[in-house]
């Protein structure tokens, strides 16, 4: 009889579901499982579309997408118990199938670039620098869907090949996927199925309750400036300034799951920038940039907005690389050290194992290995398909955006599986998905070679794409085969899941796209001020040698001051962190402090709220404090982001809203009494 307790991992996991039999491929991937996944997949994509097009910020959705699979296929099985139909027993391997299928689909959210490289190539987010045709280019529905198609397999099929040296060789962590996994493991013991009740049931009260608010305000915004979104919170003056609470729910969501540090980062900046510099370069208009610019013009008071903020992210984002590089070979060279004292010494580090190359000594470790070294897909299989679909991209992606050319396609996927290797194995030891770093260092690459005059900016775009979709695609997948290994899942079973989850993202995020699309073309929608589509337009326009044309008076100046502000503000904050300093619990995150200068000061505000609420629920009950506050941001996610689709389909319906409300300051509201009294004269 083995142990229950382990000397290294604690309590076995594996002996509270050892006479359970590990389930088939048809007994994970069932026709209930699909459903369930088709249902949560559209519904989370919606969400997830809402809050990348208004604030840029995208929480993970790994532990709602496990909660909610959870309580949707347990509430399916009761009503078909109550019909008596028969049916196989939910397992935790099916609910990490469901996990795995929606998470595929709504992570295309992101690395499809709906609101960051698509947005940044139209003319919204080229207002006032390039406006030449072959460096804009408006979103198309097929030409979005045959491009997702095209570039978000291929991450699929090159990590399979280092599935066993990342999670049985070299152990990596993958903290997120490890989390999951230990949720769904506990929905499935008796304590775990009542925590979850709970927690689903206020799910869907504050999903329903938020459905319900955004419909009750809809009734009083009938015009521009209309309704409680335009409330002055804090007074007039801070109004327009920006600072007030627009009454978003996703923002205040947001904010219960995202770390304290992040949310007060972001308050910071907001201070920092919209409290202090831009009044005062605003107060240098007509002097350091012409006064008769618009907001959106780069070469005004967005073109500070702009670099300043891209210096940031710049001097952040390369620190975070070169630390999560030296970490990572650290990493390889401490485990390789290890398996050469163990008498591994002839064993070459990326070599294919088995079971008897990497012996574990815990009673899990060898039931998980054992299955997840059951059901392989042959390296050859994947390899060849990562072959063949390089040869199709490389041939359709120049048709379908003329300013990339074969060569600079080929080279993408060329360098590809050395990069997404990198990041995989980063993102398992420190929980970072550098896709978006390797996207702008992509996009800096091809916008440089190519050149502004043969559409350079486009060019660096969809080189950014493509690399941030096979980059991001590898890392989840990576991390969806550590939570499958954690709960007894066949790698097989997860792959066939996320293959489905990603051809269903590639179909699902571009309607949902198209519909925000069309409403704000209409003019009645609300696309948000497109944080990441500015930068991401920032970066491709530095890429391409424009970076000084044009550009107001001192903002490349700030930009290289703010860059070496940024780059000592990370260093400080990971020596602090090394050396345990107290002060590392208060030095704000750069990127945090950074992204406040392409957003509005409301979305800050309104995160503020919600990690407010979250501070004070903890302090008061620490315990369902802890369980119940992301039930219930997740709830206020989900709600606003369906209830933006019930506005979205309202307004292509040619509904209106039958009442304006408005706020205006005592003098302003004397002068309105005079006119309406004056027009009531007249008649």
């Amino acid at each position: 009889m083995e142990p229950v307790n382990d000397f290294q991992e604690g309590i076995s996991t594996e002996h509270a579901f050892e006479a359970e039999p590990v389930p088939s491929l048809s007994e994970t991937i069932t026709p209930r499982s699909m459903v369930v996944s088709f249902i949560l997949s559209v519904t989370l994509s919606i969400v997830a579309m809402k809050v990348t097009l208004s604030s840029g910020f995208i929480p993970s959705f790994s532990i709602p997408a496990g909660l909610l699979g959870f309580c949707v296929s347990r509430a399916s099985i009761r009503i078909l118990d109550y019909f008596a139909v028969a049916q196989l027993p939910f397992t935790r391997q099916e609910n990490t199938i469901i996990q795995t299928c929606v998470v595929a689909c709504t992570s295309i959210t992101f690395t499809g670039g709906f609101g960051t490289y698509i947005l940044a190539m139209g003319k919204k987010a080229a207002v006032g620098d390039v406006n030449a045709q072959n460096n804009v280019e408006e979103p198309s529905f097929a030409r979005m869907i045959t491009f997702l198609f095209l570039i978000s397999f291929a991450g699929m099929f090159i990590i399979m090949p280092f599935r066993k040296v990342m999670i049985i060789r070299h152990r990596l962590t993958f903290p997120s996927g490890t989390a999951t996994a230990h949720l769904i493991n506990s929905f499935h013991t008796p304590q775990g199925v009542k925590q979850a009740r709970k927690q689903v049931t206020l799910l869907f009260k504050s999903f329903g309750g938020t459905i319900a608010w955004s419909l009750f305000q809809w009734f009083f915004a009938s015009g521009p400036g209309c309704g409680f979104k335009f409330f002055p919170t804090f007074g007039l003056e801070a109004y327009k300034h920006g600072f007030f609470f627009d009454f978003t729910m996703a923002n205040v969501g947001i904010g219960m799951m995202c770390p304290y540090m992040i949310v007060f980062s972001v308050f910071i900046g907001t201070i920092i920038s919209c409290g202090v510099i831009w009044p005062y370069i605003e107060s240098k208009e007509g002097i350091w940039y012409p006064s008769n610019l618009g907001p959106n013009s780069l070469n005004g008071i967005r073109g500070y907005k702009v670099f300043i903020g891209l210096s940031m992210i710049m001097a952040d984002c390369l620190f975070v690389f070169l630390c999560i590089m030296v970490r990572t070979t650290c990493a390889m060279i401490k485990r390789r050290r290890q398996a050469m004292q163990g008498g591994g010494g002839n064993a070459q580090p990326f070599q294919g194992i088995d079971i008897a190359d990497q012996p574990v000594k815990s009673f899990d470790d060898r039931r998980r290995a054992q299955v997840f070294l059951r059901d392989e897909i042959p390296d050859s299989v994947t390899i060849g398909c990562y072959v063949l679909l390089s040869i199709i991209s490389i041939a359709a992606i120049p048709h379908l955006y003329p300013q990339m050319r074969y060569s600079h396609v080929a080279l993408i996927y060329l360098a590809a599986p050395v990069f997404a290797f990198c990041n995989a194995y980063g993102f398992g030891v420190t929980d970072m998905n550098l896709a978006s770093t390797y996207c702008k260092i992509a996009m800096f690459a091809f916008g440089s070679w190519v050149g502004i005059k043969s559409g350079g900016v486009v060019a660096a775009l969809v080189a950014g794409g493509i690399t941030m979709s096979i980059l991001g695609n590898a890392a989840d997948v990576a991390q969806d085969l550590k939570t499958g290994y954690l709960t007894l899942t066949s790698p097989r079973a997860v792959f066939i899941s996320e293959a489905i989850g990603t051809a269903l993202g590639c179909v699902v995020n571009p309607t949902v796209f198209w519909v925000f699309y069309r409403v704000y073309k209409m003019g009645s929608g609300d696309m948000g001020d497109m944080p990441y589509a500015k930068l991401y337009r920032g970066f491709a326009m530095l890429s391409v040698g424009d970076g000084e044309q044009g550009l107001p008076r001192h903002s490349m100046l700030l930009f290289k001051v703010f860059f070496v502000l940024a780059l000592a503000l990370s260093v400080f904050r990971e020596v602090a962190s090394r050396k345990e300093w107290r002060i590392r619990r208060y030095i704000p995150s750069t990127i945090g402090m950074a992204i406040t200068f392409f957003m509005p000061p409301r979305v800050p505000v309104g995160m503020c709220i919600g990690s407010l609420v979250a501070y004070l629920w903890e302090k008061m009950d620490a315990g369902r404090g802890r369980m119940l506050s992301p039930a219930l941001a997740s709830g206020l996610i989900c709600g606003d982001g369906v209830g933006s689709i019930l506005l979205s389909m309202l307004t292509l319906m040619g509904a209106r809203a039958p009442i304006c409300i408005k706020f205006l300051s005592r003098g302003d509201n004397v002068k309105l009494d005079a006119f309406l009294a004056t027009l009531h004269d007249m008649r």
